[in-house]
């Protein structure tokens, strides 16, 4: 690449990354139409559907969101009687998020979704589970990098 290259579009991480993960989304879309949630609303559920309970920190955590972006997005869960948010009997600082018996019987429905998104994406598990591996470490890298600029 060229030193005058470096702000092509084409040549951008970052633009690869973020059109793979709209298209990748894209797939999800009609699937996640058929459950009734959104794509981050799906996020949630998998927590949830791993978890149970979550503190709002943790979940924050868990998804890279902040509870500004959360908690409008669990207010809609909660209106859709998936979750229940309240806080924590044992430290009142904590909001707990507990999933619902409506949120379970989702996680019913919502199991197919990763095998029609797989035979969406039309390579082979092996291969996604590759490219996976070296996105988490590109991620804990950035995070390494973010620590590092914070301090």
């Amino acid at each position: 690449m060229k030193k005058t290259d470096v702000l092509k579009l084409e040549n951008q991480l970052c633009f690869s990354v973020y059109a793979a993960s709209r298209a990748i989304t894209k797939i999800y879309r009609p699937f996640l139409d058929e459950i009734g949630v959104t794509y981050p609303q799906y996020l949630v559920m998998l927590v949830l559907w791993e978890n149970n309970v979550v503190t709002l920190k943790d979940l924050g955590n868990k998804l890279y969101l902040d509870s500004g972006t959360l908690t409008p997005l669990l207010k809609r869960l909660e209106h859709m009687e998936l979750i229940k948010r309240e806080r924590s009997k044992e430290d009142e600082r904590l909001l707990c998020v507990t999933i619902t018996q409506k949120g379970l019987d989702l996680k019913k429905r919502a199991a197919k979704i990763p095998g029609c998104v797989l035979a969406g994406l039309s390579t082979d598990i092996a291969a996604l589970m590759n490219l996976k591996n070296e996105i988490d470490g590109l991620l804990n890298n950035v995070k390494i990098q973010e620590e590092k600029l914070k301090n």
